[in-house]
């Protein structure tokens, strides 16, 4: 049963892996939201009025009952402690600081990686640009390093940060699920076999499935 008692809105693309994360966590809290579409990469920049919202001009930006925020993780965390539903950060302290702890391996080198370095790169094929296949291949290691550093973390464990989904796991399907869709992705993600495992059991839930943005988007 969803939450539909005071007005929740999300300011941002659907393309966008960090409004992903948004709209990913506000599924699992079963909360009915509005999706207002957002164009930050209109030639004249973002509208003046989202400006007003969030003067960095990013997405996403959120609102619930009049209460305006902005910047992907602290909604996420805002949405989790706010609404009923299944908590998505562990009670367990330790278990709470390694979702911290992935959140920001996935933020300081996953994103630029997975998604621009390689998703966006080879996508680029789909637009009739010309992939930079130096870029893509300086990619690959970096993306190695990242599958390892998480395989470990995750090692015979069901969820990335625990016993739990959390908000590390949706953090981390929007960069996955755009690394996926090429041939380096798939590649990458067999030669890990604990994120392998992850990603199979992530990938059928229906948040995801209910988030799943459009081939070749921007992201």
């Amino acid at each position: 049963m969803r939450e539909s008692i005071q007005k929740v809105t999300v300011y941002g693309a659907a393309y966008s892996t960090y409004v992903r994360t948004v709209r990913l966590t506000l599924e699992e809290k079963s909360v009915f939201y509005d999706l207002i579409d957002i164009d930050v990469f209109a030639p004249s920049g973002p509208p003046s009025e989202y400006l007003r919202m969030n003067p960095f001009g990013r997405i996403p930006s959120f609102e619930h009952d009049g209460f305006r925020m902005y910047e992907a993780v602290p909604i996420a965390r805002y949405i989790d402690e706010t609404f009923g539903g299944p908590m998505l950060q562990p009670r367990d302290i330790r278990e709470r600081a390694r979702m911290n702890q992935i959140i920001s391996v996935l933020d300081s080198y996953a994103y630029r990686t997975f998604v621009w370095d390689i998703y966006v790169e080879r996508s680029n094929g789909l637009r009739g640009k010309t992939p930079d296949e130096k870029r893509i291949a300086s990619a690959l290691p970096r993306a190695h390093a990242c599958l390892d550093a998480l395989g470990a973390l995750i090692g015979d464990g069901k969820w990335l940060a625990g016993s739990v989904l959390s908000l590390a796991d949706l953090h981390a399907v929007p960069m996955f699920d755009y690394l996926l869709r090429t041939t380096e992705g798939e590649d990458l993600l067999s030669s890990s076999p604990p994120m392998m495992r992850w990603w199979n059991q992530v990938a059928v839930r229906p948040s995801v499935r209910a988030t799943s943005p459009a081939p070749a988007a921007q992201s």
